[in-house]
């Protein structure tokens, strides 16, 4: 039996990237998921998938982590076999356009606060409740190297992340004393739908930003999110930062030339 086989993980925007890819790699120890995505089809679509591959149970749940009263109501009543979630992940998240501060649009910026920020405390105040009960958890935040950096053009998304940074810290320290564990994992570029969704469905401009260079993949993301996910009761990873091997920093990234 694995380490982790038979506990139950929540996956905020499971529906694509990083989020599909942890909850593919956590189907694969075992565990039951409860996946969770603006876009229904897909999660169930997925859910599908690996409880038949795996033999595990599923839960799909149609959720925008930007209403409170969503994820009150659908979290907050889970049926009573999924109500103990030992993982969450938090994975919803998303960057607009690429443009100077003094140029920004306020819908943008809302957008990016609403679901990188408010999102991600709105489902940790409904879930972390019953791990500090419970004595046991684990709350893993995906971060971004852009909460360790900042880079032209990213403004209000860096400081979305560097709150994730700060939040991740924060929730240690309030939780000092429970064996309740937080982990951050924060890459740098990586090959999702990432740069259209952030063009808003540019898929030229996006298709440049991953042109003649190597980036993480969604699964390399996972594998860290399994790694921190599967040490010992007494271990917290409390950060990890990941980047591709061409890229040094946020702002420089090694490109080939043409052969």
């Amino acid at each position: 039996m694995g380490v982790l086989e038979g506990k139950i993980v929540l996956i905020t925007g499971a529906s694509s990237g990083i989020g599909k890819a942890c909850a593919e790699k956590f189907a694969s120890e075992k565990v039951n998921l409860i996946l969770t995505a603006r876009r229904i089809n897909r999660i169930e679509e997925l859910s599908r998938e690996l409880s038949g591959k795996f033999g595990i149970k599923t839960l799909p749940i149609q959720l925008d982590v930007r209403d409170r009263e969503a994820v009150e109501e659908k979290l907050g009543n889970l049926p009573e076999e999924w109500k103990n979630v030992d993982i969450l992940v938090n994975n919803a998240g998303l960057s607009r356009n690429l443009i100077p501060l003094h140029e920004g649009l306020y819908e943008d910026w809302e957008e990016m606060i609403d679901t990188n920020i408010k999102g991600l405390l709105y489902v940790t105040r409904v879930i972390l409740p019953g791990m500090v009960a419970r004595n046991s958890g684990h709350v893993i935040n995906i971060g971004s190297i852009a909460g360790h950096e900042v880079y032209q053009g990213g403004n209000v998304y860096c400081a979305t992340k560097w709150a994730v940074n700060a939040l991740s810290k924060a929730l240690r320290l309030d939780l000092f004393g429970k064996k309740v564990r937080v982990t951050s994992i924060d890459p740098g570029m990586v090959e999702t739908e990432f740069s259209i969704v952030r063009f808003r469905g540019d898929t030229e401009r996006a298709k440049k930003v991953y042109e003649k260079t190597t980036p993480l993949t969604a699964e390399d993301v996972a594998e860290a999110v399994i790694f921190a996910a599967t040490r010992p009761e007494h271990v917290n990873i409390s950060e990890i930062i990941i980047m591709p091997t061409y890229q040094p920093i946020a702002s420089m990234v090694y490109r080939e030339e043409e052969k």
